[in-house]
């Protein structure tokens, strides 16, 4: 049961995304008009601590208008690597560089519209360098009890999937 992609046309473009319109061939032989949201990928980090912490972001997202703990994260540049850019993207916004980073998983938030792909890391370590060049982007930086995650989750205090689902692979990689 497999759609095909005959052709695609953009229709809107700018230096973060397109959206263009796709001729799609469903399985019975007929077409379907699609709009397809094309996007370069996005790298994000976190680091845990010697006590087991996370560093995560407290940010307002005015799109859902909802507030929620999240990872560092930002479009990868073109010809960056994915690595480098989601140590810069740490450092950009919590004003601490990650050790060595470990990739924790890659996912495609919403494959059922854009090709977005998330690529999520951790390190063990990370140093102050200095107040966050991005601080705008959140409302504070914390170290967060990674045993809490979980239940933060439950309660809805981490709304963005793809942050759920990087926090709870990183509790289950450090406390099992």
């Amino acid at each position: 049961m497999q759609w095909t992609n005959l052709s695609e046309r953009n229709v809107y473009q700018n230096p973060w995304f397109r959206v263009n319109l796709a001729d799609v061939r469903l399985p019975d032989g007929s077409h379907l008009d699609h709009f397809v949201i094309r996007q370069r990928p996005v790298a994000a980090a976190t680091a845990v601590n010697e006590a087991n912490e996370v560093l995560l972001l407290w940010r307002h997202r005015f799109i859902t208008d909802s507030w929620g703990w999240e990872l560092a994260a930002g479009v990868v540049e073109d010809g960056e690597d994915i690595a480098a850019a989601a140590a810069r993207e740490m450092e950009e916004e919590t004003g601490w560089r990650p050790g060595a980073l470990h990739p924790l998983l890659t996912v495609e938030p919403s494959n059922g519209l854009t090709d977005a792909r998330h690529h999520l890391y951790w390190s063990e370590d990370a140093h102050w360098t200095g107040q966050p060049q991005d601080a705008f982007e959140s409302s504070r930086r914390q170290w967060i009890p990674l045993k809490v995650v979980p239940d933060m989750i439950a309660r809805g205090e981490v709304p963005a999937a793809n942050m759920a689902a990087a926090l709870l692979m990183l509790h289950h990689l450090r406390l099992g």
